[in-house]
């Protein structure tokens, strides 16, 4: 039981030192210039590739949504008769 504890100890002492191993690079000043640039794009698409299609999806999804809400609302104001 106490090398489990000791083992624990060492492991929290690791990864919560100041000297790591791996250094993170700094990437907001690339991503603020990517984003500040004046090229006529909407800041939304302005990622990439990845960020069109999640547009298109989300745009997607919610146009059919839609249409399904404004369906069920047309059904249960017209029932059907019997």
């Amino acid at each position: 039981m106490n090398r489990h504890i000791f083992v624990l100890q060492q492991v929290a002492r690791r990864s919560f030192s100041s000297t790591t191993r791996r250094q993170v690079d700094n990437k907001v000043p690339q991503n603020q210039k990517l984003f500040q640039e004046n090229n006529g794009m909407p800041v939304h698409l302005k990622g990439g590739t990845f960020d069109g299609l999640l547009y298109r999806t989300t745009m997607a999804l919610t146009v059919v949504g839609t249409g399904f809400v404004v369906y069920e609302l047309v059904k249960a104001a017209f029932p059907k008769k019997k």
